[in-house]
């Protein structure tokens, strides 16, 4: 159905029965489900329907009752808009309102203002009396998860892809076009639909947070890439999934030959990715790490043992970030160096480099590697967790919110066990068990925060500030702050996202710079720290901003000189 939503004004005089002449034009024109609201100190009246307008029948109907509702509102010396603008629905009836003598001044300025006719045509000024009803644009259903969004726009701000590509209503707004279009159009469409809307998504579902309907384009956009993905790409995932820790070696031994030839393997790539698709190629930079170490294993930390700590692949892979003041140590040695500190043990898996959080194959669609990878992962936790005992820690917050999901493939028993494991984030585990433990001396000036989409969806960018807040002066989170769209590799295979994403941030982050040097503050302005919460994330601001962006947790360390008590 199309949701139409009108809003009429009438004298305050007539509302009452207005409003109850229009509950009788509804239920004669079937509109059972309309909803009515609006402000009767104003007279002002909303209300929506919900019609089938690609059925002819109710096409007519829809046309018989907005004769009927432009009767009723100006029989009772209404208008037909209130506070929004007039639109198409309302245009054929504009000069009915106000008069033909009025209404050709109206056309007059139009013209003057506007010769071409090129600014909305036909939403103020129209000629043609079925206007309305005609070149309709309709709801097509396409797939449940996203036939409920009226394409109200409210996700658009948080869209990574907003400027460089398209939002998640245009996404949606494509699909329901490809799925009516002619042949030809559909083609054209759909190649650059791959590109645009599946390629460029971000997939940190922030869309979700600021939906109505609570519309997850970013899981729909990753269904669509698992639809596209070829039988080969499926058993490879699958392969990997099961061969992880030797996929983490190669990862690592590529890294190292890289640092060592990084102009060749930029140019390689380069010239690669000109003829093969940039989806499967990624783009190495200047700015590419080095190899980070292999995962610890077994027991770490002091005694008392508070949980289990599931290092992320990502902080594995990829080296530490050199911070404002050296730091190298990377964020697994830190947050055990941190939890020996403050007398906390952690159990890690003995078959941790075997494993993963998942979140490489939901983003790539890539469903079996994604089912094997959840079972391996549930089976390795539930026992090092006692079963469910203790929570599961990560030093990656997009991994920690990739192990929520990790149920959704599971069946079963594991299914109905997963639901008693709790998930952690390294951050909250610091500020809930090491910062009461801890002496912090020697805060830092200031600290620039960088929140992730993850930490949003779990709800600890309060956890992230209150840490730097222990470890600095003045905490900084920049107020255009968004996903940097780094997104595990979407950062490296098209870096025309993150750039695009991260640039109202870092723009910011310079302007802060600037002002706080004119206040003598920090080295010519720059923060003593910049800090998040993910290494991949953490590339993507340090490519941005071209400051050294590090965890959180690197930063508390260095500033943890002793144990309480």
């Amino acid at each position: 159905t199309t949701p139409l939503l009108e809003d009429i004004v009438v004298p305050v005089g007539a509302l009452s029965n207005t409003v109850e002449s229009l509950g009788t034009i509804f239920t004669a024109n079937g509109y059972d489900d309309a909803v009515v609201f609006g402000h009767a100190k104003d007279g002002n009246v909303h209300f929506m329907i919900n019609p089938h307008l690609d059925d002819p029948a109710e096409l007519a109907t829809f046309e018989r009752f907005t004769d009927e509702l432009v009767d009723l509102i100006l029989d009772n010396d209404g208008s037909l808009k209130a506070e929004h603008g007039t639109g198409r629905v309302m245009a054929p009836f504009v000069r009915r309102q106000y008069g033909d003598e009025l209404y050709e001044v109206m056309r007059e300025l139009k013209r003057l203002c506007d010769p071409s006719n090129m600014l909305n045509p036909g939403v103020i000024i129209e000629d043609n009396p079925r206007a309305h009803v005609e070149n309709i644009k309709i709801m097509p259903g396409v797939q449940p998860k996203v036939d409920a969004c009226v394409e109200c726009g409210y996700c658009e701000p948080t869209c990574p892809s907003k400027d460089v590509a398209v939002t998640p209503r245009q996404r949606i707004a494509l699909m329901r076009t490809m799925e009516v279009a002619t042949p030809a159009l559909k083609a054209e469409l759909e190649k650059a639909f791959n590109y645009e809307a599946i390629d460029l998504c971000a997939a940190d579902s922030l869309c979700v947070t600021s939906c109505p309907v609570k519309i997850d384009t970013g899981k729909v956009m990753k269904s669509l890439r698992a639809e596209r993905a070829p039988r080969i790409a499926q058993i490879a995932g699958n392969i990997a999934a099961k061969n992880w820790d030797k996929a983490g070696v190669a990862v690592r031994a590529g890294l190292g030959v890289g640092q060592h030839i990084n102009p060749a393997v930029v140019a390689t790539t380069k010239a690669l990715r000109k003829v093969l698709p940039t989806e499967l190629v990624p783009a190495a930079g200047k700015d590419l790490p080095g190899p980070g170490s292999k995962r610890p294993t077994g027991h770490v930390g002091g005694a008392n043992v508070r949980g289990v700590f599931f290092p992320s692949c990502i902080s594995a892979m990829f080296a530490p970030e050199r911070g404002e003041d050296g730091l190298l140590k990377g964020v697994d040695e830190a947050l055990i160096s941190l939890c020996t500190s403050a007398g906390v043990g952690l159990n890690i898996p003995q078959d941790i480099n075997s494993l993963c959080c998942t979140t490489v194959w939901q983003s790539k669609g890539l469903v079996d590697g994604l089912r094997t990878m959840s079972e391996m992962v549930f089976d390795s936790v539930w026992k090092a967790s006692k079963g469910g005992l203790l929570p599961i820690i990560s030093d990656a917050a997009s991994c920690t919110h990739g192990l929520f999901d990790v149920g959704d493939k599971l069946t079963g028993v594991r299914a109905e066990q997963f639901k008693t494991l709790r998930f952690v984030d390294a951050i909250t585990f610091a500020r809930e068990e090491i910062l009461p433990n801890v002496n912090v001396t020697e805060k830092l000036e200031s600290v620039a925060l960088h929140p992730t989409c993850s930490m949003v969806h779990m709800g600890i960018v309060g956890d992230l500030q209150s840490v730097a807040a222990a470890v600095a002066d003045d905490v900084v989170v920049p107020d255009d702050w968004g996903c940097c769209a780094f997104a595990g590799d979407r950062g490296m295979l098209h870096p025309e996202l993150t750039a695009s994403a991260t640039k109202a941030e870092s723009r910011e982050i310079r302007e802060r710079e600037e002002a706080r040097k004119a206040q003598g503050l920090g080295s010519d302005g720059r923060f003593t720290a910049y800090a998040s919460g993910n290494r991949t994330c953490e590339m993507g601001m340090s490519r941005a901003t071209e400051r050294p962006y590090v965890h959180i947790l690197q930063v508390l360390e260095s500033r943890v000189t002793s144990t309480k008590g």
